[in-house]
C-alpha cells in the first residue's frame, strides 16, 4: 500500500510529525520505531499472538528504492508512505539519515505474576530499579536478547523500554523480551521470591565477586541507576555481588554490567 506523500504538511503523515517533542509527551499506547533493523524484525513477528501491531510505515524515496523486499513483507493494510529526504526531515523535525521510521500500536503490558509463571523451573529475569537513562534502558535489553533472558521486570521509576531512543539502541530487543511494570522494589522483590527466584544484585560493594556466583534455577538480576545504585534497603535483602576491578576505578556503566553478568548466567 504504497502512498507517495510530497507535502511535509500532507495530514496522512501528521503521527510522524515533530518526532522529539512527541517523545517527550509520551504516545499514548504507540511506539515509533526507526532503521532497518528494527523494522524487519516487526516485519517478521507480524501476526504473533499478543504481539505488537504495525500501523503504518515512513520511509524515504530512495530507502523505499533500496528495500523493495521488506515493503513487499508489510501487510496490504499497512499504509507504507514514501517522502522525498527533505519533506520527511521536515516533517520529523531534523535530519533522519535512516530515512525509516514506524508507527506501532504497543501490546498490552502483561500482568508481572502471569509473567513469571508462564517461565520454566529454569528461568533467568532481569530486574531494574530507577532506570531512567533511555540508552542504558535499550542496552539492557539488548543484552536481554543477547543472553537468553525470559523476561524483565522494571518498576515504576524506570523510563518507557519503548521510547523511540530506547528502541533503537536495543535494536529492536524491547520490542521482542517480554516486560511488566511493578509499583516498587518492595513488591517486585516479594513477587520474585515467591515465584521462587533468587534474587541477585549488582554493586560495586557487592559481598561476593561475579566469578563465583553459580547459577540458581530460576535467578532474577538486579540493576540499580548509575550513581546512586540500589537503595541500601534492597541490598540488605538480596544477594549482593560485584564485578572486580582495576584498582581506583569503581564504576562500569549499568548496560555494560548487565552484558557482563547476563553472559555469566547464561554460561555461554
Amino acid at each position: 500500500m504504497i502512498v507517495p506523500v510530497a507535502d511535509a504538511d500532507d495530514p496522512r503523515i501528521a503521527d510522524y510529525r515533530a518526532v522529539r517533542e512527541r517523545d517527550l509527551v509520551g504516545r499514548q499506547g504507540r511506539f515509533m520505531a526507526e532503521g532497518e533493523v528494527v523494522l524487519r524484525l516487526l516485519a517478521a513477528r507480524l501476526g504473533a499472538a499478543g504481539g505488537h501491531r504495525l500501523l503504518s510505515v515512513l520511509l524515504s524515496q530512495a530507502q523505499a528504492e533500496r528495500l523493495p523486499d521488506l515493503v513487499a513483507r508489510l501487510p496490504d493494510d499497512v499504509p507504507v508512505f514514501v517522502a522525498g529526504q527533505a519533506a520527511m526531515d521536515a516533517v520529523v523535525g531534523f535530519p533522519i539519515h535512516r530515512g525509516i521510521l514506524a508507527l506501532g500500536q504497543a501490546r498490552p503490558l502483561p500482568e508481572p505474576g502471569a509473567l513469571l509463571d508462564a517461565l520454566g523451573p529454569r528461568a533467568l529475569v532481569v530486574a531494574a530499579l530507577g532506570l531512567t537513562n533511555h540508552d542504558n534502558m535499550g542496552g539492557i535489553f539488548r543484552n536481554a536478547a543477547a543472553f537468553g533472558a525470559d523476561a524483565v521486570l522494571i518498576d515504576e521509576a524506570s523510563c518507557d523500554p519503548l521510547y523511540r531512543k530506547a528502541i533503537r539502541v536495543s535494536v529492536g530487543a524491547s520490542l521482542v523480551v517480554p516486560f511488566a511494570r511493578m509499583p516498587d522494589a518492595a513488591g517486585l522483590l516479594d513477587l520474585l521470591r515467591a515465584r521462587g527466584f533468587e534474587v541477585v544484585a549488582l554493586s560495586p560493594s557487592g559481598s561476593e565477586p561475579l566469578s563465583r556466583l553459580v547459577r540458581p534455577p530460576r535467578v532474577a538480576a538486579l540493576f540499580g541507576t548509575e550513581g546512586p545504585g540500589l537503595p541500601a534497603a534492597v541490598m540488605a535483602q538480596v544477594r549482593t555481588v560485584a564485578i572486580p576491578m582495576a584498582p581506583g576505578f569503581d564504576s562500569l556503566n549499568v548496560a555494560t554490567t548487565s552484558g557482563i553478568v547476563l553472559h555469566h548466567l547464561a554460561g555461554v
